[in-house]
């Protein structure tokens, strides 16, 4: 997956995407966007080792969302037909569901759900406990989704949007401002906005 997120990437650069065949380009297309489905609604289980396969498949499918949007939807010249709403739902849907329920809780605790229903504790208090080491698999998938959420204010600018999927995207992009740790997502975050509101 990885090899084929860098080579399409490559193509993208070297600006011949367009050249390729639309009819298989729409296909590759739709063939990612069934593999990233069940993506969109992985849980991430609590105990260790489901904790690490869970967010390693979920990096497996973050390198498919990566292909898809990132270079094939952004590249330059690319013909209407590759702008395929249920792929750029997939991606926003599979996106969010993983800044709520994978990143956001591993980098800021106060987005965590005590699993013992504990007493309730202060957000100053939740973050003060808070350890600061992350394992690998969530430090890349964090980048991943960084990488996502940039590409998605590329493609506002090349392809307009549905309502409802722009106000998706909205959300997407102000949640980070209320989130600590995670200023590269912010930054990502703040071209994204500007994006949706150009």
């Amino acid at each position: 997956l990885s090899e084929l997120g860098s080579e399409s990437a490559k193509i993208k650069a070297m600006g011949i995407m367009d050249k390729l065949s639309t009819d298989k380009t729409v296909k590759v297309l739709n063939i990612l966007e069934k593999n990233i489905q069940d993506g969109s609604k992985l849980s991430t289980l609590l105990n260790h080792v489901s904790f690490k396969l869970c967010n390693f498949t979920a990096l497996c499918r973050t390198e498919f969302l990566h292909l898809s949007p990132i270079n094939i939807m952004t590249s330059p010249n690319m013909p209407k037909a590759v702008y395929i709403e249920d792929v750029i739902e997939r991606v926003i849907q599979y996106t969010k569901f993983h800044l709520q329920n994978t990143l956001y809780p591993q980098y800021d605790p106060v987005y965590r759900l005590d699993p013992h229903g504990g007493g309730v504790l202060s957000s100053k208090a939740k973050r003060a406990k808070c350890s600061t080491h992350k394992q690998r698999v969530i430090v890349m998938l964090y980048n991943k989704v960084c990488d996502i959420v940039s590409s998605l204010s590329e493609l506002l600018e090349i392809q307009l949007l549905t309502d409802t999927t722009i106000l998706q995207v909205s959300s997407m992009g102000i949640t980070p401002f209320f989130v600590e740790n995670v200023s590269e997502l912010q930054l990502c975050a703040i071209k994204l906005v500007t994006a949706v509101s150009t």
